[in-house]
Order: C-alpha cells, then structure tokens, then sequence
C-alpha cells in the first residue's frame, strides 16, 4: 500500500540480532479460541507471520492488550505479553516504553475497547506519540459480550442493545486518530493479507505512535459488515507518491474541488490528487477518512515527530547529570515539610 521507506534497521530503536526464521517461532502453545470463521484468525496468522521480518528476538517484542475478542491475543504469540485490563493498555504500553526502549511494544485492541471506555487513553498516547503501534480491530459490534452496539456501529444498527436503532453517530477510528495528532495512521482489511503486512510493515519501521485500524469480520454478531470492500477493485488504495485512482478500471479519483477546496471523488483521472503521506499538514489524511461511501485502505499519514518516550527519557537523563547521586542526600535534604 506505501512506496516509501520502510527499512527497519534501527528505527525503532531495538537491537536487530538472533531473529527466529518462521511463523512456527511466534506460535505459542495455547489453543486459539475465537468463533469459527472470525478475522482475528486471519490477522493472527498474518502478524505470526510477520513478526520474523522485523529481525527481533521474541524476548524484545511485548503485545499489550484490553478486554475483548482480540485482546486475547498475547496468549497466541510466543513473546512477552501482558493482558490488561478494560481501555488501558496504552497506558501500561506508555510506561514499558519509557522504562525500556530496547523493546518493541504493540498495542491490541478492539473498537468497544479502545474508543468507548479507552477512548482517553488512546488519544493521549497518540497525541504525546509514544513508540508503540496500535492494532484497532474493528468489527464495529461488541463481540465478547455478545452482540452490543460498538462506538463504530452504524447509526440506526440494530442491536441486542438497540433493538430499534443505534441513535449515535459512531466513530471513524482514523479521523479520530489525525484530530489527535497521530505521526502514523494506516487502514487494513482482515482478508488482504498482502496489504495488511505491507501496512503492519510500515508502522513497525515507524518512531512514534502508529494506529493500524483492521476491518476484521464477526461472523456470529455482526457477518458480512465489510463484505462489499472484498473485492479485488473495492476501496481506494493509498500509495505515497501515486495518483489515488481506484475503481475496477482505475477510472475514478480523488481530487481536490476547485471552488471549495474539499476532496472528491471523480471520474477525472486527469486531476487525481497525488498521495503525500509524509505532509507534516494532516488537513488531507483527515479529507481522505471522510469521503462518503468510499473507504480508503493503506497508509494515510506517515509524519514522524519527537516522541514521548524519548523526550521523557532526555529529561530523566538530564536531571540525573545535574541531580546529586547520593540518595540519602536527597531524603534528608531541607526541601521537605511537617504534617500537623
């Protein structure tokens, strides 16, 4: 989905050394308990697959996750892996980057844990840009609870929590992540398994927070949500540096309207908006999450900045050089006071 550079040597900051060869080495020995047919399969085996290209050793690779279907996903993988609770593994992901930045922490989570009670959290870590990536799968339905409406259900769905209707408005997980300032933001669908690691590929050479969000099937709560964009032609495919044209002959395009300056989609090839996802501008990434009916897939924004991590770590450092080493020093020191 992206032509530009995804070398991960030294990127991330984690040691490149002893990487296991195959998939088999990131499987663990836990059977995998999802329904039959769910997308979570199909990721799962795409990130097991994944996971030796980036040439790190299992013992510096660490999946966090919440509450949900795919938050059992640290039991699959044989690295490190911490099942936190509701909404909250971005703030245990924000605290192992800091206190160690020789590992390579992922974040996974689901639309009901990541935007309603984790909403907060997520947008903090990606406003601050930690250096973790997050995987948003999105079936839009509460799966584990059995079939609520989400915060990206469609408005008027029909749920056992909303028999006549959904009333909200739901989320766009992307256009939330741009609002919130985040360095790196792609989209994936469950089925395309090419597009889904060329995605995970670039966010995992990315230095700051990455947000995937996969589209990813529930076939027992809510099947056949993403049926329409499965095939070959559906979806706007975004690539750093070409037109965005689309459509079963590559006869439509994105362009930028003339008179209003908002993006559209049009059948003038001619005027096809060339994708630059490195613009430190997220104005466009945010245009392109909002074009009606039509959904783009692939990388939207790829901008790095200073992350948190780094700048919180340059602070401890600096506070060290200045700082006396001697602790007594310090807990007996007369910057202190007296409760009564």
């Amino acid at each position: 989905m992206t032509t530009f550079d995804t070398d991960l040597t030294g990127l991330s900051g984690v040691p490149l050394v002893d990487a296991p060869a195959k998939a088999q080495d990131f499987k663990s020995d836990q059977e995998v308990r999802w329904c039959p047919g769910c997308g979570d399969y199909v990721v799962l085996n795409a990130v097991q697959s994944f996971l030796p290209t980036l040439g790190i050793r299992r013992e510096n690779i660490v999946f966090i996750s919440g509450i949900g279907c795919s938050s059992r996903f640290p039991y699959y993988l044989n690295t490190y892996g911490f099942h936190s609770i509701h909404g909250r593994a971005p703030t245990l992901a924000t605290g192992l980057v800091v206190a160690r930045p020789d590992l390579s922490v992922w974040v996974v989570t689901g639309d009901g844990d990541a935007l309603s009670i984790g909403g907060n959290h997520l947008i903090h870590a990606l406003r601050r840009n930690v250096n973790v990536k997050i995987l948003l799968f999105n079936n839009r339905i509460y799966g584990l609870t059995k079939g609520q409406y989400s915060p990206t259900s469609e408005q008027g769905k029909v749920t056992k929590s909303t028999p006549m209707g959904a009333p909200d408005a739901p989320f766009d997980p992307v256009a939330l992540a741009l609002g919130a300032g985040a360095s790196f933001v792609a989209r994936a669908l469950d089925s395309d398994r090419k597009g889904l690691t060329e995605v995970l590929t670039a966010a995992a050479a990315h230095r700051g927070a990455a947000l995937v969000e996969i589209y990813q099937n529930c076939p027992i709560f809510n099947d056949g949500a993403f049926d329409g964009l499965r095939g070959p032609a559906s979806g706007i495919p975004l690539r750093h540096g070409e037109p965005i044209v689309f459509g079963p002959d590559k006869s439509l395009a994105v362009a930028r309207n003339p008179r209003s300056g908002a993006l559209e989609v049009t059948d003038s090839v001619a005027e096809a908006l060339v994708h630059d996802a490195t613009a430190a501008d997220p104005s466009v990434a945010i245009g392109l999450s909002g074009l009606g009916g039509h959904v783009p897939f692939g990388v939207f924004r790829a901008a790095p900045r200073a992350t948190y991590d780094d700048l919180v770590r340059d602070q401890v450092y600096a506070a060290m050089d200045t700082a006396s080493p001697d602790l007594g020093a310090l807990l007996r020191g007369s910057d202190g006071w007296t409760v009564s």
